[in-house]
């Protein structure tokens, strides 16, 4: 089994604030992100990120804004295959940093 380790980048003001949705432990965003790991942009990226459309949307055409942009940063699979643009790095984000919600525009 491979694993990947992939850092996400959004612009926080281009979130529709409509599709945020109350669960049972807080306010949820339900995103999108297409990843080819065989592939990078100018920047280095592999993927992008949007919000999540429904099958009625997806019907009719809508098309929600590009949020950001994902990056591979680690595949345990590149070892083996060396994958064109995947880094291997030793260095973990750690879960538990603390994150400024102020920042946030919601």
């Amino acid at each position: 089994m491979s694993k990947l380790g992939i850092s996400i980048k959004i612009d926080v003001t281009k979130i529709d604030k409509s599709r945020i949705f109350e669960g049972k432990k807080g306010k949820y965003l339900d995103l999108t992100t297409f990843i080819d790991t065989d592939n990078v942009d100018q920047y280095e990226n592999n993927g992008f990120i949007s919000q999540e459309t429904t099958k009625d949307e997806r019907d009719k055409g809508i098309q929600t804004p590009i949020l950001g942009n994902c990056k591979v940063f680690y595949n345990s699979a590149a070892e083996a295959t060396h994958h064109k643009g995947v880094k291997q790095v030793s260095e973990v984000v750690n879960p538990n940093d603390s994150f400024d919600n102020d920042i946030l525009p919601f």
